[in-house]
């Protein structure tokens, strides 16, 4: 509770004594000066001037104790109004969960947002007028309280996230860090994390923007960037603070890389087109329409397994099997999926529907080189949201459900105003299919790219995802891993995006996976997820996923959905590496996407991007 001193001027105004007393009076209690004052009592014939707002009840309590106690007896009009302001006692913590209020408790972003309409109650107010008899009439509008919200977040998952994040940015450091946590049973989200915070508190606060002006090799002073404020217009510091308030897991859309492998896999078993026991042959490269789109081991993997190309993240094997399932049954899955569509998350950022369906080759468009990038994830883009949301999909037994924050509506007493139960948009895979993706992806991260994952006693899975930024050829990548525990029952997904990492080469710097097995080493015992016990053999080292340029000489002019022929330009490379890499950085509503990919790897057997 906060409170708004008011004044009536023309009460005030209508004899000197009580002038007199009433100006000593805000002077004494408020800090209202004679000249101050004066400014408002020039409106002799108002009733109402707010001169105060928001204070709290330690600088109104001398006030409404020495009125209490007769001891302002000259003093009138003016009078304290009740109100409520929104306050976060965990400062920073979820902020871009939870969104912020602005003047009038009006919620901007997150749940704030979202929910402004449940959240906001109704002020009371005392007013009088003249009746038809010209007595004096008061009326009273009694306040109505606003509802409260019960979130599926978890404070204590938000803070080891928070924790290990920021160990994991002074270690190594990043242009960003997002991690998504959402239980795979019905797609609640336990916590949401970006790097870049704010404090909803004071949100609009430039200390928070501080990042945006400093690179590796150049800090700021508090001086500096004092200075450099000062001589912002206000439409860049909006444009500024818009930067940090945004939220990238919602928002920002990037090529996935590798793992968008698990759909391509999911949709071939679940149609029928593979079994899972087939082979296929990588030599390396795959040659398609006048195209050669290489793997990221140029020498090739030899004969692999169906599981074996995922723990590989074999791109030529993953051409193949697309090119089995052919555009129209690999688009199926796509939209069953949920990419190019809304995941219709119940805080606020997502990007229209008609914008988010140009971020992926539809049946229409998939022709045969955009079908075979499509399978190992680039071309396509997509948001952290969606990929995690379809992931949960993949491993929960083929149920998509609509991703969400708040649990229920209670109004002021505790009763139930609404319920949100766990919404089922759709099937995608068979419970068989599902299962068999969880032995494949536990395979992974046992014997495969995902193995800096893996934790001792515990059955993890998951998938490497490796992407390369625009313009190509820069050294600037995206790195994640979205992985799960336990295989045989899941209970938590983890979802790590490492935004160009603060490595020598970013490339080869497993960030993803590393973040995800720092977070995931204290997550799992405090949400009670227990060790199996059993030792996990040691397998061939297949390496780290490093990504690499996939087409041999010039790329097509678009390579990535929705993007231009400029977007996809790429930069004059200094290395052999990363001359050829085709694409663009990825398709977000901010201009700052995440990057596209660049599958490939070293000349020794490792993982494509």
């Amino acid at each position: 509770m906060v409170y708004n001193v008011v004044i009536e001027p023309k009460n005030i105004n209508k004899f000197e004594k009580n002038k007199k007393a009433t100006l000593a009076a805000l002077d004494k209690y408020f800090s209202v000066s004679a000249e101050e004052a004066a400014g408002y009592l020039e409106k002799k014939d108002s009733w109402y001037e707010v001169i105060r707002k928001k204070l709290t009840y330690d600088d109104v309590k001398d006030f409404m104790s020495d009125e209490r106690d007769g001891k302002l007896p000259n003093v009138v009009g003016i009078r304290l109004e009740e109100e409520y302001k929104r306050t976060y006692p965990n400062n920073e913590l979820a902020c871009h969960l939870l969104g912020f209020v602005v003047s009038g408790n009006e919620g901007l972003g997150g749940i704030e947002g979202s929910y402004n309409s449940y959240l906001n109650g109704q002020n009371g107010r005392k007013y009088s007028y003249l009746g038809e008899d010209y007595n004096l009439q008061r009326e009273v509008e009694l306040p109505v309280n606003g509802n409260s919200l019960v979130t599926t977040i978890d404070s204590e998952v938000q803070r080891i996230v928070q924790i290990k994040c920021d160990e994991f940015m002074d270690e190594m450091g990043a242009k960003n860090i997002s991690v998504l946590v959402m239980n795979p049973k019905n797609c609640e989200i336990l916590a949401l994390y970006n790097s870049h915070q704010f404090n909803p508190n004071n949100a609009y606060s430039m200390d928070s923007c501080k990042y945006q002006f400093e690179t590796k090799d150049k800090k700021l002073s508090d001086g500096e960037y004092k200075d450099l404020v000062k001589g912002m217009t206000d439409e860049e510091k909006v444009e500024t603070l818009n930067n940090v308030w945004r939220n990238f897991v919602i928002s920002d859309n990037f090529e996935p890389g590798s793992t968008y492998k698990t759909f391509t896999v999911s949709g071939a078993l679940e149609e029928g087109v593979i079994t899972g026991n087939e082979e296929f042959y990588c030599d390396g490269i795959q040659h398609v329409a006048d195209w050669d789109i290489k793997c990221h081991n140029v020498y090739g993997h030899g004969m692999l397994s169906v599981p074996q190309a995922l723990e590989y993240s074999c791109n030529d094997c993953l051409m193949q099997i697309a090119a089995l399932e052919g555009s129209s049954t690999f688009d199926k899955y796509q939209v069953l999926f949920g990419f190019g569509q809304k995941t219709n998350i119940d805080i606020s950022g997502e990007a229209s529907e008609d914008d988010l369906y140009t971020m992926v080759y539809h049946q229409d468009t998939l022709n045969p080189v955009e079908l075979a990038t499509s399978s190992f994830g680039q071309g396509v883009t997509v948001t952290m949201m969606q990929l995690g949301t379809a992931f949960c999909s993949a491993i929960n037994g083929g149920y998509y459900y609509q991703p969400h924050v708040v649990k229920q509506v209670l109004d002021a007493d505790g009763n139930l105003v609404k319920n949100y139960d766990r919404i089922l948009v759709r099937r995608t895979i068979s419970e068989e299919t599902s299962d068999q993706m969880k032995t494949i992806l536990q395979q992974v991260v046992e014997n495969g790219t995902g193995k800096k994952a893996m934790i001792e006693g515990y059955e993890i899975g998951g998938k490497t995802g490796t992407a390369e930024k625009l313009p190509r050829g820069n050294g600037k990548y995206i790195l994640s891993f979205i992985g799960f525990a336990p295989v045989s029952d899941p209970q938590v997904m983890i979802y790590c995006v490492v935004d160009e990492p603060g490595a020598e080469d970013q490339a080869s710097s497993a960030a993803g996976t590393l973040l995800f097995n720092k977070i995931a080493e204290e997550l799992l015992p405090y949400m009670n997820i227990y060790k199996t016990g059993d030792e996990v053999e040691e397998g061939d080292d297949v390496g780290d996923e490093i990504a690499t340029p996939v087409f041999e000489g010039q790329a097509p002019d678009i390579s990535v959905a929705g993007s231009t022929p400029e977007e996809n330009a790429t930069t004059e490379a200094t290395t052999e590496e990363t001359t050829e890499a085709p694409s663009e950085e990825g398709t977000d509503n901010s201009g700052d996407a995440g990057g596209g990919t660049g599958d490939g790897a070293e000349d020794s057997p490792g993982d494509g991007g």
